[in-house]
Parts: C-alpha cells; sequence; structure tokens
C-alpha cells in the first residue's frame, strides 16, 4: 500500500484509536492488500466524544453503550438505570475509550 495514502487515512481518522494504536495500524495498513483498500476507506468509525456526550446526557438509559455496540451493557444500564446512577457515573470516564476499542476492533475485522 502507498505510504502517502496510508498517512492521509491516520490523520483524517486518528481521533478515533488511541494514540499507542497508530503505529500498529500503520504498519498494519501499508502491508495490506491493494484490494481491501477501498473497504477501509469507507468504514464508519464511532466518534469518542459524541460518545461522551450521549453518556453525559442518556448514560443511565444505557443508550452510550447502544450507540458503540455493546448491546448487552445497553440493557443491563437500562434495567438497572445505569447501575442507580454509579454505573453511569463510572461511563462518564470510561466511554471515550469503550468508544476507541471498538473502532480498533472494527478495523481489525475489516483489515483480516
Amino acid at each position: 500500500m502507498d505510504a502517502q495514502k496510508v498517512d492521509m487515512f491516520i490523520m483524517a481518522n486518528n481521533k478515533f484509536f488511541e494514540g499507542h494504536q497508530i503505529a500498529a495500524i500503520r504498519e498494519q495498513l501499508i502491508a495490506m492488500d491493494d484490494s481491501k483498500w477501498v473497504m477501509v476507506q469507507t468504514l464508519q468509525f464511532k466518534d469518542p466524544t459524541t460518545s461522551l456526550i450521549v453518556s453525559l446526557l442518556g448514560g443511565s438509559l444505557g443508550i452510550d453503550r447502544f450507540l458503540i455496540g455493546d448491546t448487552g451493557l445497553g440493557v443491563g444500564k437500562l434495567l438497572t438505570c445505569g447501575g442507580l446512577g454509579v454505573w453511569a457515573i463510572i461511563d462518564w470516564f470510561l466511554i471515550m475509550d469503550a468508544t476507541r476499542e471498538k473502532n480498533m476492533e472494527k478495523l481489525q475485522r475489516a483489515l483480516y
């Protein structure tokens, strides 16, 4: 894969991943087949900042977990009203990292 294309992809999408993952993503994209490039470019990643805002507004209903694809945890938060509020508050600090992890999983599935 062309290094310039990969660098442009990383510059456009680096906020969706954790900082320590960027070098590994770059290496994987450079080693990737050209045939997968179109699929990787069309991936829609979840924005961690949006997840945080949704968590602040509707975290006790589990909407933040439904948004990133954690359906089981979303149902759990919905049924317990966010763990009586405790789970919702804890998720204010964890939801951005969870969103970045889900984005990384989505990219890994596309690469392999």
